[in-house]
């Protein structure tokens, strides 16, 4: 009976350990995750990995309302990081870069539906234009959606230019400020974040956008390590049209994506 009583503690206490292990790696692992789209069209899908189908994005909004995804704005999330509160479980951010005519036409009336926020990074010198096959959205449709309550603008840069490959600090400055002053003058409104082009993340980029006033900033391109919870540069998880399969879509909601994706990619 001793040596049966002593077996099973020593399972309890293995399984015990077990969690807690298990516990921590949770803990110290978990991203809420900041969603990064660009085109939601049905060509793009057949060229690049940044595209999505009108389609697969409606799977995938419909999926995170009706799993009871926190579905949270820019700001709530960056007010969660930057204050150190417990961020809810199942915890999302969604966000659009560059600003193309398809977020309006395609992805509004999706989020608008599900009545989830989002936060769209526009360029400012190709606002209204059509660059090759690229549209852009105009300045009334940037101004609709700001006015909805439910969509964010914010400055992706005048130009698009990587920022990492920019070596004047007054050319830096320029993509940096000027973008979030045209912005807030054709918005009356103040803009409260920018986007990295390339997701170029650098020093001297994050201190200028800090300088500028901004808020947050969010970035792409990380190496293994780099603290989650740097608010001027934002994780995010580029998705593709690969996540027209919910279960895809599923792990790279889960908020261990960001980690497992940095050790694969490191």
């Amino acid at each position: 009976m001793f040596k049966l009583t002593r077996a099973v503690l020593v399972i309890c206490a293995v399984l015990i350990l077990s969690f807690c292990a298990w516990l921590g790696f949770v803990v110290c692992h978990y991203t809420a995750p900041v969603l990064m789209y660009h085109y939601i069209n049905d060509e793009e899908p057949h060229k690049s990995r940044l595209g999505v189908s009108p389609k697969s994005f409606e799977r995938q909004m419909r999926f995170l309302k009706e799993h009871n995804y926190n579905v949270t704005s820019l700001a709530e999330l960056v007010d969660l990081i930057k204050y150190k509160k417990k961020i809810p479980c199942k915890t999302a951010a969604i966000t659009f870069d560059d600003g193309y005519l398809d977020n309006y036409i395609n992805a509004f009336p999706i989020l608008k539906k599900y009545n989830l926020p989002a936060t769209i990074f526009v360029v400012i010198n190709r606002i209204g234009k059509r660059l090759g096959q690229d549209e852009y959205m105009d300045w009334r449709q940037i101004k609709e959606l700001s006015d909805s309550g439910l969509i964010t603008i914010g400055s992706h840069s005048m130009n698009h230019h990587n920022l990492n490959e920019i070596d004047s600090r007054e050319e830096l400055r320029y993509e940096i400020f000027e973008s979030k002053k045209i912005l807030e003058k054709a918005l009356q409104k103040k803009v409260h974040f920018f986007s990295y082009p390339f997701g170029g993340v650098n020093p001297a980029a994050r201190d200028l956008a800090i300088e500028a006033g901004y808020e947050a900033c969010a970035g792409t391109n990380f190496a293994r390590g780099y603290p989650a919870d740097d608010i001027y540069a934002l994780k995010r998880l580029r998705i593709s049209e690969n996540a027209k399969n919910l279960f895809i879509f599923w792990v790279e909601t889960s908020g261990f994506y960001t980690y497992i994706k940095e050790q694969r990619d490191d």
